[in-house]
């Protein structure tokens, strides 16, 4: 399938491609840059060009519901800019934050309140996102306040109906939920009475159709975890793992997925161990393993990143291995976690999807 005229005119004359963020069987989705009227800007593409054709009428459906959402929330600025709508193609801007899940703004009063307040202009121009329980749909903007994205399962309403009440009130729920996990002091009596109260429409999809939806995207499209990994990440990572540790002179471990271009999804493994010499052996023992394919990459650290708690931080690995090496330093708390992560980058193997992100890199290792 290929896009029309019109679209791929368009593309070629002001698209820069850069880093691949999503592949499946709805759309392909890559960060790049775009010429706009006011200058080349950060941007994201999604496009249905190499969708299958079994899944073209879903995803040009969707796309469509996406069009028609961002064109409204236009000039909303709680949620990417539509820069430019083709028929199979759409354009718009890139938010420069990172997913809730890699955020994790515990505690942050002034993220949740933006949060509410985002949603309170969506909900006024009468978009529904219907797609929130999904952290990565939520994104922490670099000014710390929340930005609303990927809006496919957004529902556009020309009145305040019941209908539209209802979708509204299950966009609140489930951003209360994320409230709950990462500031549940922060919650109001009235909040947490939302919180335990859902919708009827919401608990009839629970007991019927959230069951057929896991079947379908999970079974059929592969869907199986919030990073965008899919069986990969959640079955073949694991026993990886399991074979990786057994090396006497690794540490620890841990693998993340990224996006790829030749396989639709990569997995990474960074190897705590203090001989880089190790890689070439471990990434032969996987190789001869009867077992998963072998990550796409393996490299060697002295140290994995790490919280006060000492739990592995895989939101930095993740943007390391995708080459958002910009998204990196929003989620730095001191020089000395610079110093720790210029070693992981010079040495990083996922070359071939690196984009012009060198000013950004040049910041964050500078130590």
């Amino acid at each position: 399938m290929t896009l029309p005229r019109e679209d791929t005119a368009m593309l070629s004359a002001n698209w820069t491609e850069g880093v691949l963020l999503k592949r499946d069987v709805f759309s392909t989705v890559e960060r790049g840059r775009f010429r706009a009227d006011t200058g080349e800007v950060d941007a994201v593409l999604r496009r249905l060009d190499q969708v299958p054709w079994w899944s073209y009428g879903l995803a040009l459906h969707l796309f469509t519901r996406e069009r028609r959402a961002l064109t409204l929330a236009r000039d909303l600025h709680v949620g990417p800019e539509l820069l430019w709508a083709g028929k199979h193609a759409l354009v718009r801007g890139f938010i420069d934050g990172v997913a809730l899940h890699l955020a994790k703004p515990v505690g942050d009063a002034r993220y949740f309140k933006s949060a509410k307040l985002a949603l309170r202009k969506l909900h006024r121009m009468g978009v529904c996102h219907n797609d929130l329980a999904k952290e990565q749909n939520w994104l922490r903007g670099s000014d710390g306040l929340a930005y609303v994205t990927d809006f496919q399962l957004a529902v556009c309403f020309k009145s305040r109906s019941r209908l539209f009440r209802i979708a509204a009130y299950e966009d609140l729920r489930h951003l209360l939920k994320h409230k709950r996990s990462y500031a549940p002091e922060l919650l109001t009596p009235k909040e947490k009475a939302i919180l335990a109260k859902k919708s009827l429409p919401a608990r009839i999809w629970l007991m019927t159709g959230k069951k057929v939806y896991r079947a379908i995207t999970r079974g059929i499209f592969n869907f199986t975890d919030r990073e965008g990994g899919g069986r990969r990440l959640v079955n073949d990572a694991p026993p990886l793992l399991d074979l990786i540790r057994k090396n006497p002179a690794v540490r620890d471990a841990s693998i993340v997925a990224f996006a790829d271009r030749r396989t639709g999804v990569g997995l990474y493994a960074f190897v705590e161990a203090d001989d880089v010499a190790l890689e070439t052996p471990l990434q032969a023992a996987l190789s001869a393993a009867k077992g998963p394919k072998p990550p796409e990459h393996l490299q060697v650290i002295p140290a994995l990143p790490r919280d006060a708690a000492g739990k592995i931080r895989t939101e930095i690995l993740q943007l390391v291995a995708m080459n958002q090496l910009d998204l990196i330093e929003p989620l730095m708390t001191s020089d000395t976690d610079r110093v720790f992560l210029k070693g992981i980058l010079e040495s990083r193997k996922n070359l071939r999807d690196r984009f012009n992100f060198e000013s950004a890199e040049q910041t964050t290792t500078s130590g």
